[in-house]
Parts: structure tokens; sequence; C-alpha cells
């Protein structure tokens, strides 16, 4: 079924839009998350994606022509679809003239509630904007900046659920966040107030006093010098509840939606939102596993009971490629055990700079990059005519997700920075918990890292990750009593296995990897020589 989509609201003063360009023309294939068009609004020229998936049936708007927010922009739909019939549809609204500012004021009943108030200079009412084309409210997910804040013209604001994503909301304005009109978790309808931004000081209650939360309509008058403008708010959407016998479920749109997606049941989350409301990250962070080993699904004694969960594709993809590895390279695994008290010390005083912050994991692929250049052997892949030995070093770092496993890639690491290596790590598994890694990200590994130690795992064996030769099984750092020189102190150590193909990696050849690895482990200092 094709669907019309419309000029958005990209800021919360725009009344219209130009089309600076299409990236996408008629009858391209278009994905849910490819941006269509860059936008010109009053305030910036913002790039539109979609939101849903089908073939580019239509443009109403030609690069360089303007048109009014909520106005026939694009359609989407299947191939060969009919659409002549939007068109028609979308010409008659087109033609409808808007009334005069005589006839909006006779419309307006008497008994609405009405604010006179004059807005300070430098005062900017900024309102929940539309940052979709089906966008009829927002729940904001987190604030950026806190009231007192200085906000700089193009600082993010806060970020925004919407029906069908996170989004951030960048300022448009310059001055200080003096007003916030929506805590996190709490949901409004478009054009209600977000926030107000101006001069350090002013005094914006008589601004404020104009927005109520209720379920009435109300007209809120303003006067700038001698200027009159009437702004019509919304009322915000009530919070939505699912009810389950006496028991009240808040929910925001979004991570509603995403529930419904995922079969979630939202009585199992427990709410991160503003008074427990139920958020988007609160969804995606959610494992049923967790839940049921917490709680347990209820079963009568002697009864047996199992529940089936579909494979995912992920899941089949993984199941594929692991059971390939493991049945088809002859693995053999090297274990060692290093001691971690000068890496303690050396974390401890790298991270007491400041905005610096390194950990264990960006150590260790560090060390490994700076390893590997020395062992090119072991930075190999098997083909099978032929075997690539790289002089290059990509390390694949193993992330977690629910439907499994996910291996970003941190490339060129020996030439990156701690800080660098640490950013790009932190990064990658923020995004792959939320599905937003691209496929460009997840290749060209040649040597992977899987972690447990933050679970408390002290050893464990990986499948190597082909066609890698290796990958390395990294656990917990432990406090034990060790020997060193003749005498039994309290000591810190770590446990790594190394799991090699033997099609390329000798038995000796990863031997000497890990003696160069315990090197720059133990003596940090020296990986940054």
């Amino acid at each position: 079924m094709a669907i019309v989509i419309n000029m958005p609201r990209l800021s919360d003063t725009m009344e219209e839009g130009t089309v600076a360009a299409w990236l996408k023309n008629v009858g391209d294939k278009v994905e849910e998350g490819d941006i269509l068009a860059e936008i010109e609004t009053d305030k910036a020229t913002m790039e539109f994606e979609s939101f849903n998936e089908g073939v580019l049936l239509h443009i109403g708007v030609q690069e360089g022509e303007t048109t009014k927010v909520d106005q026939l922009l694009a359609i989407i739909g299947e191939d060969g679809e009919d659409i002549s019939e939007l068109l028609n549809v979308s010409s008659i609204e087109t033609k409808i003239q808007e009334p005069s500012s005589d006839e909006i004021n006779s419309n307006i009943v008497e008994d609405t509630p009405m604010l006179n108030t004059i807005i300070p200079e430098g005062v900017t009412v900024v309102t929940m904007p539309r940052l979709s084309d089906t966008m009829e409210e927002g729940t904001v997910a987190a604030w950026l900046k806190q009231v007192g804040d200085e906000v700089e013209e193009g600082d993010i604001l806060a970020e925004i659920e919407t029906d069908k994503a996170t989004m951030e909301f960048e300022s448009f304005q310059s001055g200080a966040l003096l007003y916030v009109g929506l805590k996190e978790g709490e949901s409004a309808k478009v054009d209600a107030l977000l926030a107000i931004i101006g001069p350090k000081g002013t005094d914006v209650s008589g601004i404020t006093s104009g927005f109520t939360i209720d379920n009435s309509e109300t007209e809120y008058k303003v006067q700038k010098e001698s200027v009159k403008e009437e702004i019509k708010i919304e009322e915000p959407k009530e919070v939505k509840e699912i009810s389950k016998s006496t028991e009240r479920i808040f929910v925001s749109p979004l991570a509603k939606k995403i529930a419904k997606e995922k079969g979630v049941n939202l009585s199992g989350i427990k709410g991160t939102g503003e008074n427990g409301r139920i958020v988007k990250r609160d969804v995606e962070n959610y494992k049923p596993e967790m839940a049921s080993a917490s709680v347990g699904k209820f079963v009568p004694k002697a009864q047996e009971d199992f529940d089936e969960k579909p494979n995912s594709q992920m899941r089949k993809v993984i199941a594929k490629r692991l059971a390939e590895s493991k049945f088809s390279a002859p693995h053999y695994y090297l274990n060692v055990e290093f001691d971690m008290e000068n890496a303690i010390a050396f974390r401890a005083q790298f991270n007491s700079m400041p905005e610096t912050k390194i950990s264990y994991n960006d150590m260790i692929v560090k060390a490994c990059a700076l390893a590997l250049k020395k062992h090119p052997q072991v930075n190999s892949q098997w083909f099978s005519d032929k075997m690539k030995l790289n002089n290059h070093v990509h390390i694949g770092v193993a992330v977690a997700v629910e439907d499994g496993l996910v291996v970003p890639v941190v490339k060129f690491a020996n030439e990156q920075s701690l800080p660098q290596i640490g950013s790009s790590v932190k990064d990658f598994a923020g995004r792959a918990r939320v599905k937003k890694l691209t496929p460009a990200e997840m290749e060209g590994s040649t040597f992977t890292i899987s972690n447990l130690g933050m679970f408390g795992i002290e050893s464990f064996t990986s499948i190597i990750n082909q066609p890698n030769s290796a990958i390395l099984s990294v656990g917990a750092i432990v406090e034990k009593p060790i020997v060193k020189n003749g005498m039994v102190i309290p000591g810190n150590t770590m446990k790594l296995t190394l799991a090699c193909d033997h099609r390329t990696v000798d038995g000796a050849t990863g031997a000497q990897f890990l003696q160069t690895l315990k090197g720059y482990i133990e003596n940090p200092v020296t990986m940054l020589l």
C-alpha cells in the first residue's frame, strides 16, 4: 500500500521547506533509514530520512521548489502501484486556500483560556518539533542540557522519541536554557512547550504559566514589541497505558511499538523514565532470559514444560558460520596468565588525565595490534587456494547483542591511540545493541578479541572467526596470592586463551605471539614508545 510522505517540520519554527536535493529518484528502491532528500528550512539544511520501505513512486516537490509543512513531498509504495487517486486528492488539497487571520480569530471559542504577555527580548520558546512526517507526539528520552546551561546554536538539546525512532534535536538558538517543559520520559504533542532559551536570569514565569498540561485545547496569545502572534498549543498526548487487572503500565509510543514488534511483554520491564515510565532504551536492553531467571515462569510440580522461540536470521547465520569454523579449521588452544599489577597502575595514571578514560579491553586491543605487526603469521587468513599474510591490523571486537553476537572492526588498530581505540569500541558497542552498525563496520577483521571478564569469567575458549587464523579469549582480572622473588605476595592476574587455526599458525608461532603480547600487557608503557 502506497504511503504519502508530507513535508516534515524539521525545526520548531519551520512553516515551509525547500528541497535542496533529492538523494533518491523515482523508481529507486528505498530502505528504512535511507536519506530521501536534503530539506532547507528557515534555519538550516537538514537530511530527511525515510521511515518507510518500498519504491519511490512520485516526487511532489522538485529540487529548488518550496512547499508548506504537511504538503505532499513524495509517495513510496510497491513497484508499479497505481497512485493516481492519491495524486488527485493531493492536488485538491493544495488548492484549498488558507483561512485569513480574521476567519481564524472568529473560530476561537470565547471561553478558551487566553494569556496576554510580553516575550522578553532575546527569549525563544522552543516547542516539540515534528521530527518525522507521521509524528504526532514526542517523548523526551534524555536531556543533554540542563536548566542553567549555556546553549550554542547547533548544540544537541535533547533526544526525542517519536513513533519510529529516537532522534537528536538540536538548538537553532544560542543562550541559557531557562526552562524545561517536559521531564525525561514525559510526552507531549507536536508544538507543545518543550523549553525556553534566552539570556541568563530572565524571568519566564509569565510565559510558562500559559502552558498548562490538561485535556483542554489552549490558545496562548503572546505579544512581542508591536507584533501580535497567535500560537495554538495542543494538549500533550495522554500517557499511554496498558491495563492488566488493576496494574497500570506507563510506556512511550515508540517503546510500545518496539515491544509489539519484538513480542515483548511490557509487564516484565522496569521503566527508567520519569515516574517509572518505560522508554525505548528499556525495551531494547530488556532480556527475557534475565527476567525469567529472576521471576521464573510458573509451572506446576512434576509437569514438563517448554517454550519455543523461532531462530532469528542472525542466530541462523551464527550457527552456520561457527559450525563451519569449528569443523573445518583444526583448532588448538594456548593458555597463559599475565601479571596485571603494572597494567592496573598504568590505567589509573592514564585515566587521571582530564577527559581521558580507557578500559583494560582498550589496552588489550592496542597490545594485540602491536604484537600482530611483529607476528604476521597470526594476523593471517586462510583460503582454500592461498594464505594471506596481512600487513595491516584490523581487530574485531565481539559484542553481545540480544539476538546473538556481532563483531565490529577497529581498523588500523596499531595506528590508533588508546583513547581513539576506546572511543571507537564504545561507539561500536552502543550502536551494535540498537542495530545501528553498518555492514562495512563489521567486515575485514584480521584478528578477533572476545572478552567475558566483565561477567567474572576467569577463562574460556572461543571459536575462530573465519577467515581469521586466531581469536583471543580474555578473562577477568583476579586478585590472588602470587609468588614473586621467592615470596608469596598479593597480586592480580588475568588469564587469556589463544585459539589458533593449525593450518596457518603453528604452536611455536602462537606461543611467540603470546610472549610479545605479555611484554606489552605487563609493561604497558612500552605501547607508547
